[in-house]
């Protein structure tokens, strides 16, 4: 079995995190990838990750500025199919490899750019490290979240609960006002997430128009999507049930300490299942949790964090009575969500992972056997597998000239477009995906099929309405059509296997084992339609977890990004060792939805070859061992020497951090080349620390960190952020402010409407509705937005029409509760599964209560 992309040729022009990540999964499905370096090599091949992303490439060493090495590149590129720089705006167009020149030479290359900021707006020339960019944004704000809520927030709505205290020690973050630097990289995952998408949805348009074309991200789309959650702003955010505590800096998020003194996270936590469990000496895997009605189940209003602050103490009482090893084990019993927090090092040794795939072992060549992230996604036509330890740089050059040469004298060149190939709208345009899936992890890569002009069903139940009306199910959930079906009814099993029979693409995220009891599953449909494509997200990993419930949260705390977050790796300046911290723009359920279009636009283009349908899957878990890829460990567990976050959630360094200034705002710094550090002492009026053998090397900077940090610290004291600001910019010292307004800022810019980046509509909910935009932009077959989002069954009379239903059948159907209209007006009895979203019993006595306190 060979990778997808196996007979293509890649050139890899990239450095820092999004494009290595991106040509490593090109490599991984079979792609030949040469990494084009320039001369001394990769400047950040110094990165612990490098041992991850650079593997299964070429490396070659050419002077782009040389004659001779930029003809020797220009032959490449002429018979490349797929180019990825991330040079900054304008830098290709100076050295003669832009799109505009190397897509006259060869007419199918797909050429991705990746920048911080895209190209010609305000931001484009401001440097694009990753922190600077969460900065700028105002991206670590986010992390921590509003008192007010995301919604109030982007509208400038206060607090409305603003004497409501809650201790430190039940919420997430350091225990100090302002933003919070986080060790995820997120607008550089975000980034590697868009550009992934991006050249797959290329790959597949090329093979029916039979043109390449420029495909463009950025960081900052990288932020946007991280925050297409939070970044929401609606005319009426007061709709019944449409705002919720989830995103609430004051709401507890189910971290908890257990007796062993490790974490563990259960979410969304359950009262019921925790006090009932702990009640006794020993821990009861199975209290009775079939109550109806249940007052101890939070619900999804806003109201709820006030119920949250009554329960938190009893809960963390109670899960300090057992380790956290009996409470998993418990909750596995129960089927509730609850897992460990665990290192990176600890989950890269898990053998489950390995079994999977998802993590692999290879020999590094200077590191020995390590363990690192392995297959983001499977194919059951078409598996990758991860490639070769990293090669060292220009191991290949002699090789890779001789090819240029080869190219040269025989006067080769790509085969040009032709007029053979149709045109299209959109890379998905005549596409049909049945979207079956649940919260987000599924619907938001359905979302993004939309947005590459796919015709999207939704397959609503008839109680979806409830989580339907949540803001966070918007940012899932726009430009499909939906239908209510209730498939315990056979005439509506019957109406989803009419429209199994004509589509390309079916898509869930419900346990396999409950699409095997209604016979939708693969084998079952396939019989309907062989050619079709069927892709499945879990939680975890295939084996013994796959069964369990998982979320975002979960596979946050098992792959250690809530520990590496939270800075418990080691302690902050003032000794405190951090705690869990689940990122509000974390690519968990998000990273999922964009593996599994990844997937799903590779089984396209396999399909669009050979007319073969396949069974494509990934996980919650994969998204997030990529987000963690920049460490490895070995084999036991053991980790290596990388730069970690400490629990005051400052930064890495004492260059590359934020700072306080006088005026309480904060300013970010990260500082790469000696010239940096020697502008900075300048402008800090220290020139002499220039040469002072405490700080005028890299080695003695890292020797004496502490101190260096608290003089920059005292200093930046003296003035407010804006003021250093100025300063800093102008000598040319990668600094920024970090922004609390830009996204309130965001849905307004001009430039960013124009581009679709963010994008409105009037919705009869919530009035005027906007939303995070198209996340990568292609020049041949650009990206559409098709709708807001959806109310659900608002399309079951126009589908059911057109698939030649009458009126009265409809009629009867929608009396029987086989099928379901917008706003289902009325309700057949509600099982005890959905009873959760329901009104409460007793809660209003219980608000009362906590309001007086």
């Amino acid at each position: 079995m060979a990778g997808v992309y196996k007979d293509l040729k890649v050139l890899d022009l990239t450095w820092g995190i999004a494009g290595p990540m991106a040509t490593m999964l090109l490599a991984d499905n079979g792609a030949r990838v040469t990494k084009i370096e320039p001369p001394g090599g990769d400047p950040f091949r110094n990165q612990l990750g490098y041992h991850v992303w650079q593997r299964g490439k070429k490396s070659a060493i050419l002077d782009l500025k040389n004659a001779d090495d930029r003809k020797d590149f220009l032959a490449l590129a002429q018979v490349a199919d797929v180019l990825v720089e991330s040079y900054a705006p304008g830098t290709t167009a100076r050295l003669g490899i832009d799109y505009a020149t190397l897509s006259k030479l060869n007419p199918r290359l797909i050429y991705c750019s990746i920048t911080g900021y895209g190209r010609d707006n305000a931001h484009a020339q401001r440097p694009a490290y990753d922190a600077l960019v969460q900065a700028r944004t105002g991206l670590m704000f986010e992390q921590r979240g509003w008192p007010e809520g995301a919604l109030n927030h982007m509208n400038g709505l206060p607090d409305p609960y603003p004497d409501l205290e809650i201790p430190q020690d039940w919420v997430q973050g350091a225990p100090r006002p302002g933003p919070l630097f986080v060790a995820s990289h997120w607008p550089s995952l975000g980034a590697f997430f868009n550009a992934s998408l991006g050249i797959a949805a290329a790959l597949r348009a090329r093979e029916i128009t039979g043109r390449g074309q420029w495909v463009e991200t950025s960081l900052l789309q990288g932020a946007l999507a991280g925050a297409a959650g939070v970044w929401q702003r609606a005319e009426k955010p007061d709709a019944p049930g449409f705002d919720t505590w989830i995103l609430n800096s004051k709401s507890p998020k189910g971290h908890f300490q257990a007796k062993d003194g490790k974490w563990l996270h259960n979410w969304v936590p359950n009262p019921r299942f925790i006090l009932q469990a702990a009640a006794g000496d020993t821990l009861n895997a199975t209290p009775d949790l079939t109550v109806q009605n249940d007052p101890d189940r939070f619900g999804t209003g806003p109201e709820e964090i006030l119920v949250m602050s009554h329960y938190q103490p009893l809960l963390a009482e109670a899960v300090a009575k057992f380790p956290v090893n009996d409470w998993v084990d418990a909750a596995a019993t129960a089927e509730m969500t609850m897992q460990p927090v665990r290192s990176i090092e600890e989950s890269l040794a898990d053998p489950a992972f390995l079994e999977d795939g998802c993590v692999t072992e290879m020999i590094d060549p200077q590191l020995g056997p390590i363990r690192a992230v392995g297959n983001a996604f499977n194919m059951s036509l078409t598996q990758g597998k991860p490639g070769h330890a990293p090669v060292a740089p220009g191991a290949n050059t002699a090789e890779v000239k001789a090819e240029a040469a080869k190219i040269m004298a025989e006067a080769k060149a790509a085969t040009a477009a032709t007029n053979a190939g149709r045109k299209l709208k959109a890379p998905l345009e005549g596409i049909t995906v049945l979207d079956l899936g649940l919260a987000i992890a599924g619907p938001f890569g359905t979302q993004l099929l939309s947005d590459l002009g796919a015709t999207v069903i939704k397959i609503n139940g008839l109680f979806d309405l409830f989580w339907h009306r949540v803001h966070i199910a918007y940012m899932a959930n726009r430009g499909k059509k939906s239908i209510t079906l209730n498939l315990k009814d056979p005439r509506a099993m019957k109406i989803l296997l009419d429209l199994v029979a004509k589509a390309d693409v079916v898509q869930h995220n419900m346990r396999y084992d409950a699409a095997e009891r209604l016979k939708i599953d693969y084998e079952s449909l396939k019989k309907i339609n062989p050619k079709l494509i069927y892709c499945h997200t879990r939680g975890f990993e295939r084996g013994a977890r796959a069964s369990l419930p998982g979320n975002d949260q979960t596979g946050a705390c098992l792959s250690g990004i809530q520990f590496e977050d939270g800075g418990m790796g080691r302690p902050g300046d003032h000794g405190e060792v951090g705690r869990p911290l689940w990122s509000f723009t974390s690519f968990g359920d998000t990273g999922n939805g964009f593996l599994s279009a990844v997937a799903i636009c590779n089984a396209i283009y396999h399909r669009d070859r050979t007319g073969e349908g396949q069974f494509v899957d990934t996980s919650i878990i994969n998204a997030a061992l990529l987000n963690t890829s920049y460490a490895v460990a070995t084999p036991d567990g053991q980790g290596f020497d990388r730069p970690r976050i400490g629990g005051d959630q400052v930064g890495y360094s004492a260059g590359h951090r934020i700072y306080p200034c006088k005026d309480g705002r904060w300013l970010c710094f990260v500082l790469v080349e000696q010239a940096h550090w020697d502008e900075l002492f300048a402008v800090l009026r220290a020139p002499r620390l220039t040469v002072d053998e405490h700080f005028a090397t890299f080695e003695a900077r890292r020797k004496n960190d502490k101190q260096l940090a608290s003089f920059i610290a005292g200093r930046l004291q003296t003035q407010t952020a804006e003021e250093w600001f100025k300063e800093f910019d102008a000598a040319g010292v990668p600094c920024e402010i970090v922004d609390e307004e830009f996204s309130r800022r965001l849905h307004d810019d001009p430039e960013f409407q124009k581009r679709r980046w963010v994008v409105s509509y009037p919705h009869p909910v919530v009035g005027k509705l906007d939303q995070i935009g198209l996340l990568v932009d292609l020049s041949d077959t650009p990206g559409v937005i098709q709708g807001r989002p959806l109310l659900v069954g608002e399309h079951t009379k126009e589908i059911l029409a057109g698939m030649g239903y009458s009126e009265d059948q409809m009629k009867t159907m929608e009396e029987q509760f086989a099928i379901g209209f917008v706003g289902m007006p009325r309700m057949p009895p509600r099982p005890a599964a959905t009873q959760a979203t329901a009104p409460k019993p007793g809660m209003a006595s219980l608000l009362e209560k906590e309001a007086k306190k």
